[in-house]
């Protein structure tokens, strides 16, 4: 699943006339980039939700025809953040095998592939890619990578904090366990049923280069890196 419904406020004027998720990177569309990196770790069908300048991501999609199957997943009167929009789209997910999760704001070097054979190994309801970086809302990790709550919520003695990168691998076992409703973060569903025991994992992400383009300047930072490569 990739989550394209972001309003992209911070990066007006550029997102007055098109969704966050089809902002450039030197002439291709962030989306573009996300959807071509999940294929190489081996993804085939793609959910993408959508919410403001639905009809444009549409006909992005078809006008390139990448040759995977994607779906659309549409939030017609307001986004439903990443745990919402995941709830929404839950009926996509009948195969029983677990699935990335994806934010279409990320421009991200990390394995991919790593990230999912982790998951698989744990047996976790999700894992989390997270990296030692600044953040004001990180997440604790005991020794072996298992959630135990956040910074400032939770005692931190003897917990490694780290900062969530927007990208996830879930099995859908964990769906039927997400009881929230409306506009919510899965951010708060994962801390809800680690409390309560479930196994939630992090997986530390040490590639080189990690940015979302959640302002102007991020975007900036992200094409020149882009460039460089």
């Amino acid at each position: 699943m990739v989550f394209a419904a972001g309003l992209g406020t911070r990066l007006r004027p550029l997102t007055d006339t098109l969704p966050k998720a089809l902002v450039d990177i030197n002439g291709v569309p962030m989306l573009e980039l996300v959807l071509r990196r999940l294929a190489a770790a081996g993804v085939k069908e793609f959910i993408v939700n959508t919410h403001g300048f639905h009809e444009k991501i549409e006909a992005f999609l078809r006008e390139r025809n990448f040759g995977y199957k994607i779906e659309l997943s549409r939030e017609e009167y307001l986004p439903l953040e990443t745990g919402g929009g995941l709830k929404k789209a839950a009926a996509f997910f009948s195969d029983g095998k677990p699935f990335f999760a994806y934010n279409s704001d990320v421009y991200s070097e990390m394995d991919l592939s790593g990230l999912y054979a982790a998951h698989t190994a744990s047996g976790a309801l999700a894992t989390l890619a997270v990296r030692d970086r600044l953040s004001k809302r990180r997440l604790l990790f005991d020794a072996g990578m298992t959630l135990k709550g956040r910074e400032g919520e939770a005692a931190a003695s003897g917990l490694n904090p780290f900062a969530f990168s927007g990208i996830q691998v879930i099995s859908p076992e964990i769906l039927p366990k997400i009881t929230e409703d409306g506009v919510f973060s899965i951010t708060g569903v994962y801390l809800r049923l680690a409390a309560a025991g479930a196994k939630i994992k992090g997986f530390e992400d040490k590639s080189r280069f990690w940015c979302d383009i959640g302002d102007l300047e991020r975007l900036e930072a992200v094409r020149l890196r882009a460039a460089a490569k």
